[in-house]
């Protein structure tokens, strides 16, 4: 069955916003920035969840630079937050931001949380950006911290994305689909792996949302074909296998969800 394109972002005639949401391991921009720009554009997000963001020398200029490439502005996060950043586009309003340092672990990487809460019109959203350990039990703890840091933002609906570093069995992912909703799983779009480097391929990178938040769908964006015989109208209009190839060692996931007005 062919893969019908995500609805695009608006807001419905009661005022609840039709949103985007694009999670991505952008590996510190060291690969084709270039292609990494062309697929944030593409994907057309509202929210960009972004991990392994820049986090040396002049690294908000990267940033700033990536976002104003793909149409979006930096809202929080990259080395304040060890690695995780939140882009938006213009539609957001910003109420605030927080970056979060998490404990650190010795002879572990430092990680944290980008967090913010953004309204589209007058609804209310919490964003967290995250990239977990690659220690198993200190993944699990972070996923606890993770979900005590949304039910801190204050807001009724959130939306939570990043790289876990573990598939949908692991213990961190387990704890976070049994209390918000993993998007992928309930509203499966696109593709489903985000590690292609491994036999056989992982999903370790999701979208996760409050309840009350409906998805419509969520995946990894299905690239044009290489061939033009082939028909593409179910492709995500302007990403190419090569760009996702080139722009960094993930694949993104974008997710559409429908946020009801209170």
């Amino acid at each position: 069955m062919a893969t019908p394109l995500l609805p695009n972002s608006r807001t419905e005639p009661n005022g609840s916003p039709l949103i985007r949401v694009l999670s991505y391991n952008i590996r510190s921009m060291r690969d084709d920035t270039d292609a990494l720009a062309r697929i944030i554009t593409a994907c057309a997000p509202d929210v960009v969840l972004v991990q392994e963001a820049p986090r040396f020398f002049r690294w908000r200029k990267k940033l700033a630079r990536l976002a104003a490439a793909s149409g979006q502005v930096l809202l929080t996060g990259g080395a304040t937050a060890a690695g995780p950043a939140i882009l938006c586009s213009l539609r957001a309003t910003v109420e605030r931001t927080e970056d979060v340092l998490l404990p650190l672990t010795p002879g572990l990487h430092r990680r944290g949380f980008a967090t913010a809460v953004v309204r589209f019109g007058a609804v209310r959203v919490g964003l967290l950006s995250c990239h977990l350990s690659l220690q198993r039990d200190e993944r699990r703890e972070q996923a606890a911290m993770l979900l005590d840091r949304l039910a801190g933002l204050g807001v009724e609906h959130a939306v939570a994305g990043g790289d876990l570093n573990e598939g949908p069995d692991g213990p961190a992912f387990r704890l976070l689909s049994a209390s918000l909703q993993d998007c992928r799983a309930v509203a499966p779009w696109g593709g489903a792996d985000t590690w292609p480097h491994s036999e056989p391929p992982q999903r370790i990178d999701a979208v996760f949302a409050t309840r009350g938040i409906e998805v419509l769908g969520c995946g990894v964006p299905p690239p044009l074909s290489a061939s033009p015989e082939r028909g593409d109208r179910h492709a995500q209009p302007g990403v190419t296998r090569a760009d996702l190839t080139a722009a960094t060692d993930h694949l993104p996931v974008l997710a559409a969800l429908r946020v009801p007005v209170a």
